[in-house]
């Protein structure tokens, strides 16, 4: 070790921290540096451990840095170790086991803990903080059906942590003590409407509640508020506020108020040591949202380099709502009542709409959206430029039609940050476009991992594209018909998330509420497949040849085809089906090239009859699902037979016989490589060896034929049916 490199620890690895580290190194790789974190975890994006609570990521789909980016610079990684003292005398701190590590230079990072009211019986079992990737894991493991949770605050976090556990199947309800939700983010107004919309997707929401005490003998049963109403609960999660962590700093005799106090460079009270992120105050302001803070690491970062640049001023505070479907975006100020302040406000009710804009000498100091938050960034900007809009004020909530109105990317300074979750400024965006190539989306996350946090920055992500890279074609989501304007992909997130269980539900909420030919399939589908059965079936929804078992020809008729398992029937079945044909004037009986008997041209008010006198399944020979599974002869009868073709392929039409898939699916299976049912231009195929099975996949017998690939070779029948079924 160099003895002209500067020792630099960190006491935290979160998101502030590790950022400032980060920008740390583009000044100088110069420091030998060492990162203390109390949780055993990397460097993680906590803003998106709702979406985990929620199931929509894994934990590794939010991690930031993993364990090879430390090694990569040679940073010293001490996880899961809680420094205990900090000696400035000596300059050195103390972890956890009496590890003791030198510094010339210190950050502290320690962020902020969760806010825990004085409630009676607080600490029994099943009440819980939610602040950490194990209090995210705890919460999973014990949501479920049947619980009935509490969630104690009506903020941002709270009503992420009730989404979440609402999609987990619990019985949620929020008990907020103001009198509306976020009530520093949203007015009344749009308290009211938040409220409405949570209750929309299931959360009872109760405020101007103060919880008393929580009920039950070692775990939790209830809650009971100051005016003596109680309500049920097995699960408790307090999401109340935070609390900076300032215990460590107070110890070394730093000067702490609510925060550890800091200068405009984020220098303490002692100049060799810096701190950033929650922990800190600045000019009597404590920071509980991501953006500022990384502001904080970059300007950190020039200061304890040496070169020292911008002071930090804290921008207007911005927060936006991370629940799919319902759009509250704040910023700035949002108390109208102040001498001078004006307001100007949209709403709908009957959409859900609210908007309210907050101006004082012209200038915008204040937005809230709820219902549509479309304009975040347009209005954020005229807040943080202090734009003068004397001129503009008839098209504050309804631009105009010029071009030149809306929001101009070429306006903003290179040094802003177009991504708060992750700290990415344009300036970052428009050098990865010229240093790097990027010129798509796709790109611009793995360069910069812009938009790839909470999302909700990829629009102006785009906007940049569009206006420095030539020719740049925004990647189109395909919506699914004019019906319903979003694609496959989005109904899929909403339909899981929102627990929308019926066509109709998700035609009423995100579509024109009639639905067509084209899209109500297709939800059918969507629904089916995610709710696995546990939906509301909507026939109607269904494709004509899905609803009425039968394939409809060209002059209108329909034709008929009875399920033969394998090709296998009976004299007796064979009756019934004679017997239909002459008693319907069916004017074609043939024999499919799938080992069925087809009855051609039955007349639609037949067919009610014609399945009623046949008493024979439906061989699903027109459905989005499970056509066959063709089958040759086989061991029993064939001399070249060398597996029982016919009885494993009655097997594997019973088990997925019935279910739905998103096109016509076709099986075979034969019983040696003479392949007489085409097993190997079929979607899944079961080819008989002698001893074994080839289970192929893959294959096309259409107008594009396609030889299948080999998945797998078996040994035994069950062996095959098996990976046949979960390859399907």
């Amino acid at each position: 070790m160099s003895e002209a490199r500067e020792r630099l620890v960190v006491i935290g690895n979160g998101m502030a921290g590790v950022a400032c580290v980060d920008q740390i190194l583009k000044h100088t790789t110069a420091f030998d540096i060492t990162i203390f974190g109390d949780e055993t975890h990397v460097n993680y994006n906590r803003i998106l451990l709702s979406s985990v609570l929620a199931g929509e990521k894994e934990f590794e789909d939010i991690v930031l840095n993993d364990i090879d980016w430390y090694r990569r610079h040679g940073i010293r990684a001490r996880l899961g170790v809680r420094v205990e003292a900090i000696d400035r005398l000596a300059r050195t701190v103390t972890g956890a086991g009496g590890s003791v590590t030198p510094y010339d230079k210190l950050i502290i990072a320690t962020g902020s803990s969760a806010f825990v009211p004085p409630i009676s019986g607080i600490g029994k079992g099943g009440v819980f903080v939610w602040r950490t990737m194990d209090d995210t894991r705890q919460l999973v493991a014990l949501s479920g059906q049947g619980i009935k949770a509490v969630v104690i605050g009506g903020g941002l976090l709270g009503l992420e942590a009730a989404r979440g556990l609402q999609v987990r199947g619990c019985d949620v309800t929020v008990v907020h003590l103001a009198g509306h939700l976020m009530e520093r983010q949203l007015d009344a107004t749009g308290g009211s409407y938040l409220t409405r919309k949570m209750n929309a997707l299931g959360i009872n929401v109760l405020t101007g509640r103060y919880t008393q005490a929580i009920l039950g003998g070692s775990h939790v049963e209830g809650l009971r508020f100051h005016d003596g109403s109680e309500i049920e609960a097995n699960l408790v999660v307090i999401a109340a506020g935070i609390r900076p962590n300032v215990s460590l700093a107070k110890q070394a005799g730093l000067q702490v108020d609510r925060g550890i106090v800091v200068n405009d460079h984020l220098e303490t009270s002692d100049p060799r040591i810096f701190a950033v992120g929650e922990c800190t105050e600045h000019r009597g302001q404590i920071f509980g949202l991501v953006a500022p803070l990384f502001e904080q690491g970059k300007v950190l970062a020039a200061a304890i380099t040496g070169n020292r640049g911008a002071a930090f001023e804290a921008s207007a505070p911005a927060a936006k709502l991370k629940i799919m479907g319902v759009d509250v975006f704040s910023a700035g100020e949002c108390d109208d009542s102040k001498p001078g302040a004006q307001s100007i406000r949209y709403e709908d009710p009957a959409l859900g709409i609210y908007k309210k804009l907050i101006l004082q000498e012209d200038r915008l100091i204040g937005a809230i959206l709820v219902g549509d938050a479309s304009d975040d960034h347009r209005y954020f900007d005229w807040i943080r430029t202090k734009k003068d809009l004397a001129k503009d004020r008839r098209y504050l909530l309804t631009p105009p039609p010029a071009a030149d109105s809306g929001f101009d990317v070429a306006q903003m300074a290179d040094s802003e940050t177009v991504c708060g979750c992750l700290g990415v400024t344009k300036g970052a965006i428009i050098q990865a476009v010229h240093e790097h190539g990027v010129c798509s989306m796709a790109q611009l996350k793995d360069r910069t991992r812009a938009s790839s946090g909470c999302g909700s920055c990829g629009q102006l992500c785009k906007s940049l594209l569009q206006a420095v890279v030539p020719g740049f074609a925004e990647d189109k989501v395909k919506a699914l018909c004019d019906c319903v304007a979003f694609s496959q992909d989005q109904l899929r997130e909403m339909i899981r998330t929102q627990q929308l269980k019926s066509v109709q539900d998700v035609l009423d909420i995100y579509g024109n509420s009639i639905g067509c030919e084209v899209c109500k399939p297709a939800i059918s589908y969507l629904v089916d497949v995610i709710w696995c059965g546990g939906h509301q079936e909507d026939r109607s929804a269904r494709f004509i040849n899905d609803r009425v078992h039968a394939n409809i020809q060209k002059d209108g008729t329909f034709s008929v085809v009875p399920r033969m398992r394998g090709g296998v029937t009976t004299p007796a079945e064979l009756r019934r089906i004679a017997d239909v044909a002459e008693k319907y004037n069916v004017p074609m009986v043939k024999v499919t090239g799938s080992q069925r008997i087809d009855l051609l041209g039955i007349r639609k008010e037949d067919l009610p009859g014609v399945w009623a006198d046949l008493d024979m399944p439906s061989g699903q020979a027109y459905a989005k699902g499970l056509r066959m599974v063709k089958t040759c002869v086989g061991s029993e009868f064939c001399r070249f037979g060398t597996q029982d073709s016919i009885a494993a392929g009655v097997e594997l039409e019973k088990r997925l016989e019935n279910l739905f898939t998103p096109h016509k699916t076709k099986l075979a299976v034969v019983g040696c490589p003479r392949n007489c049912a085409e097993a190997t231009v079929k979607d899944i195929g079961l080819v008989g060896q002698d001893g074994s099975w080839q289970v192929v996949v893959g294959g096309a017998a259409g107008k594009g034929v396609r030889k299948a690939d080999l998945l797998v070779t078996v040994e035994s029948t069950d062996e095959a049916l098996e990976s046949a079924e979960l390859f399907f």
